[in-house]
């Protein structure tokens, strides 16, 4: 049989772990071949003491320093056999000054980092690619970007793979924002008893819709069975992910909560129907 093998596009450090953690290490404990290809080096993420990149002493350069770290001990964690680092500098959120830095993904001909990625596709000839959507899942400039690339390079190399976006169902969603919504609450109220009155946020922009019409689902992969390594690897990203509403969960929760992962699909050599529980279906 030929070598199954899955490659990844993710704009940053930790974004591996959180939308593919479990089907990294589902894969790579079923002897797929498994490849990350990491945008950005991911400068704009918080430093250790939680300063944001608007902060006087906010360093770059340091914090992409730690997150390679991270980065290497998840890739650990999840069984990835090809770390590949396109190093290109974190744009910030859309709307940040970084995202007019000449260096920072957002600002890359796309044929330029198309050409590099595909390279690396040709190299590696996966048979299943995922990503994100064209709004990036959350309007972030280098998950965007990571799309537009993808797309580009896969017109450049000599085969079709299956694409997938990666997504959550609409009424996953749901759930997700009740508890979103619940723990802001909650922030609130403990810091209005210390007296630290937080502003409302501004809804003028409008929020994005991160969910996916749960009928656009192409592939629902059951991970229960690998959450500890998602988890574990979600956690090695710490210096981003020390808040994030799923560390603070115990490991059955997580479990729970954390033990499936959905994509739509978009190209579909193999002439799938229907949602399917093996991202790999038609290939074996």
């Amino acid at each position: 049989m030929e070598q199954l093998t899955f490659l990844a596009v993710h704009a940053h450090p930790d974004d591996e772990a959180s939308s593919t953690g479990g089907l990294y290490r589902l894969l790579a404990n079923e002897g797929v071949r498994t490849v990350l290809v990491t945008c950005t080096n991911g400068e704009c993420g918080d430093a250790l003491d939680g300063a944001k990149p608007n902060a006087d002493h906010h360093d770059g350069d340091a914090v992409a320093a730690i997150r390679a770290k991270e980065l290497e001990r998840a890739v650990e964690v999840l069984g990835i056999d090809r770390l590949v680092r396109l190093g290109y500098r974190d744009s910030g959120m859309m709307g940040w000054p970084q995202n007019d830095d000449v260096e920072c993904f957002w600002q890359v001909p796309i044929e330029v980092a198309a050409a590099r990625l595909a390279q690396i596709i040709e190299e590696e000839r996966p048979q299943v690619i995922v990503t994100y959507n064209e709004i990036g899942f959350y309007g972030h400039p280098d998950h965007i970007q990571a799309n537009r690339v993808t797309l580009a390079a896969l017109t450049m190399i000599d085969y079709e793979p299956t694409l997938y976006y990666n997504a959550i169902p609409n009424t996953v969603m749901a759930r997700f924002r009740e508890r979103w919504e619940q723990e802001d609450r909650e922030r609130r109220e403990t810091n209005a008893a210390k007296g630290i009155v937080e502003p409302e946020e501004s809804s003028e922009q409008g929020e994005i819709d991160m969910g996916t019409p749960d009928e656009l689902i192409g592939a629902s992969i059951d991970v229960s069975d690998v959450t500890d390594a998602k988890y574990d690897a979600l956690a090695a990203h710490h210096s981003q992910m020390a808040d994030a509403f799923w560390l603070k969960m115990d490991r059955e929760q997580f479990k729970a909560v954390m033990g499936r992962e959905w994509f739509v699909r978009i190209t579909n050599p193999m002439k799938l129907d229907g949602v399917v529980e093996d991202i790999f279906a038609g290939y074996r």
